[in-house]
């Protein structure tokens, strides 16, 4: 008869951001090794708080199931010597599996007998393994930190309290630490207390009495909700960010919100530095109006119930005062630092022992700017705006605010950089040079950030590639990964007509120059290109197939706006064009000929039939625009433009032998296919499509 396991691991608090990779891994685990136990089991629910990770299954089998396995063994040939006696090698395959050789059956697998065994295997008791199994599964979990306590040798991420491990109305017997196993579980802190779970499947309801929601969705449904409605009573747009309330769900037992406010004189203060203050020091969520300016009130989550809220508000009220005087302080005493001042201490911090000074990198930020401002092209007024938003790029990291938030670089460089009279170019870029910080932020939206973005991002990268930090597997921590991504993803929202190629020279001179390469330009620049190619690679393939980013990427991956649109083009023509596909064979056709040319120029005169010469006129016809649309970079027209080769390259093949006896007239034909192929592949490797 079936029945409900229950295994519930009491702990002292455990941190927040642990908890569901935790609550995760005991379902994974437990049900693992009931699998592999040969137990079936309905539902699997894993449960968490900051107290405790649980884990309950439904309808478990109170018996393993039987099994009947078939084992192969050594050839006939090897089993059995000359006199057709066992060998040694059937023997040692029958202890093996603990049968008797005459229990051998021969059968035949590709033409060659083997002797098999079939083991049969009755299932036993589940509540005779359910003790070692459970025990298994909580020491083999691991965490990002685990601590020891007593003189216990065992680690775990929090001390064990109790445990509880039920089969049906069972308590399954197991000890660690100390700790036996029970039916009795601990509710809320302080408003519940220890109580008997009568069965496993009263778990949730049992906790429930005692003031624990131990479901993590309907806890997160209960905190949606509240907010909801205190958003809606009162007009407010509260802010929730969902890695703030992922961390609020499970710093609760049972949830309720409240709220309470502050002195409005403290909007003075730029708001993100309020919000941040909020979130980060108080687990606070900020409270905005309709037109997302912040308002002086915060909501926040208690553990408990509605009783006394005013009390708590009150207390939560006096605690943000505080922090909120701090904040104002910083605030007040970093507008009495001049940029300079500030400039001169960045020759103190230390940005990388073999890369110099926080100062140091600066200095590399304005010259690669400068250099990639002069490639661009952009206006003398911009390029001034380039240069001082270069020089003062970091000088907010030796501010208070920052130094007490180190999220709110370059937001309070831009603060202070217009309060101390900078062009307003100037001081957007000083935020918008982090851009983008992370996976979905958006780009710089001035010329003037993306550029002095692109020059603090390529210049980490070349140094930190100079010195052979290089990401490997999940290795990465300097985020140059994010950082060359970020490179990518400005050069083609903006469309910048830049290589990247021009970039990574432009670094690498300016490195060099500047006696901070450890390794060669080439090894280095090498190494750029291939991990530059994977961050193409990956912007691709978040919309197109593995074979079109292939293809496309096979022809050059430099220009990133060219290489977007060759991809977005061709993959338009490969879901759409009903005849594409004949277009593409066409074009291999020739791809696989022209491997065999010389390199001579096209002589018309050799032709001696038509339809190489309407070929060859036709290619022709194209290649002014087709070079056209490719320094545009606009893929669809330039795809476009080749289709249109389809007809004449079909005619050629039907009507000319390409392996002509006589070898001049052989080579110009070849050489007519090469100079065709050369331009396919300036769009793409159309051999990499699979169809």
């Amino acid at each position: 008869m079936a029945k409900d396991l229950l295994f519930e691991i009491g702990l002292e608090e455990v941190p927040a951001r642990f908890l569901r990779a935790a609550m995760e891994q005991l379902e994974d685990k437990t049900v693992k090794w009931l699998e592999s136990s040969r137990i079936a089991f309905g539902e699997v629910k894993s449960y968490a708080t900051p107290r405790r990770l649980a884990v309950l299954v439904k309808d478990v089998a109170d018996k393993q199931t039987d099994v009947s396995e078939e084992v192969k063994g050594p050839s006939r040939k090897i089993a059995l010597d000359e006199n057709g006696n066992w060998s040694k090698a059937a023997l040692g395959f029958a202890r093996s599996q603990g049968v008797e050789p005459e229990n051998f059956t021969f059968k035949e697998l590709s033409g060659v007998e083997y002797i098999y065994v079939t083991k049969n295997s009755i299932g036993i008791e589940t509540s005779e393994i359910l003790a070692e199994g459970l025990y298994g599964v909580l020491t083999s979990m691991t965490f990002p930190k685990n601590m020891r306590w007593g003189s216990y040798e065992f680690k775990f991420v929090r001390p064990i309290k109790w445990i509880v491990a039920m089969f049906g109305t069972d308590v399954i017997d197991m000890e660690i630490t100390g700790v036996k196993s029970g039916n009795i579980t601990t509710g809320h802190r302080f408003l519940g207390s220890t109580a008997v779970i009568p069965e496993a499947s009263d778990y949730v309801e049992v906790l429930r009495a005692q003031h624990v929601i131990v479901d993590v969705k309907e806890r997160k449904d209960m905190i949606v909700s509240q907010i909801n409605s205190l958003a809606a009573e009162k007009d407010w747009n509260i802010a929730v960010k969902e890695d703030l309330l992922e961390e609020v769900l499970f710093l609760v037992e049972t949830p309720t919100v409240l709220y309470g406010s502050f002195d409005p004189s403290f909007l003075e203060i730029p708001q993100d530095v309020l919000i941040t203050s909020m979130r980060e020091h108080q687990r606070y969520f900020p409270v905005l109006n309709k037109q997302g300016q912040l308002l002086p009130f915060f909501v926040t989550v208690r553990s408990g119930d509605s009783r006394s809220l005013d009390i708590i508000a009150k207390g939560n009220e006096k605690v943000l005062r505080a922090r909120l005087s701090d904040a104002k302080f910083f605030y007040e005493e970093d507008q009495k630092l001049q940029i300079k001042e500030a400039l001169s201490k960045l020759e103190s911090i230390v940005f990388h022992d073999e890369l110099g000074t926080i100062g140091d990198k600066v200095r590399r930020i304005r010259r690669i700017s400068d250099s990639l401002a002069a490639k661009l092209g952009i206006s003398a007024e911009a390029a001034d705006s380039v240069s001082r938003a270069a020089d003062i790029c970091k000088f907010d990291l030796v501010t208070q605010m920052v130094y007490e938030f180190p999220e709110l670089q370059g937001v309070m460089g831009e603060d202070y950089a217009r309060k101390a009279g900078e062009k307003e170019s100037v001081a957007k870029a000083v935020f918008e040079h982090y851009q983008p910080r992370f996976a979905g932020d958006a780009v710089p939206s001035t010329d003037v950030g993306s550029i002095v973005s692109i020059a603090d991002k390529i210049d980490t990268i070349v140094g930190c590639f100079s010195i052979g930090i290089i990401p490997t597997g999940s290795q990465d921590p300097y985020a140059l990964r994010r950082q060359a991504q970020g490179i990518v993803q400005i050069i083609l929202e903006h469309k910048l007509p830049i290589a990247l190629s021009d970039v990574f020279g432009i670094a690498l001179s300016i490195h060099e120059d500047m006696r901070v390469l450890k390794r060669s330009e080439n090894e280095i620049n090498k190494d750029l290109h291939e991990f530059f190619s994977l961050r193409v690679k990956k912007l691709l393939s978040e919309e197109q197939r593995y074979d079109v980013v292939d293809a496309v990427i096979s022809a050059g991956f430099d220009h990133v706006v060219s290489v977007v649109s060759r991809g977005q083009a061709l993959m338009a023509a490969v879901n759409s064009a009903e005849d594409f596909k004949t277009t593409v064979e066409s074009f291999n056709r020739v791809s696989n000929l022209a491997a065999k040319a010389g390199k001579i120029a096209v002589n018309p005169e050799l032709f001696t039939e038509a339809e190489e010469s309407k070929l060859h006129e036709e290619w022709l016809s194209i290649r002014q625009p087709y070079e056209a649309a490719m320094a545009d970079s606009d893929g669809e027209r330039a795809l476009k433009l080749l289709s249109e080769l389809k007809e004449p390259i079909t005619g050629f093949f039907d009507s000319v032998m390409v392996m002509a006896d006589d070898e001049a007239v052989k080579a110009n034909r070849l050489a007519l296919l090469s100079g065709i192929d050369h331009d396919l592949k300036q769009f793409a490797d159309f051999t990499k499509l699979v169809w």
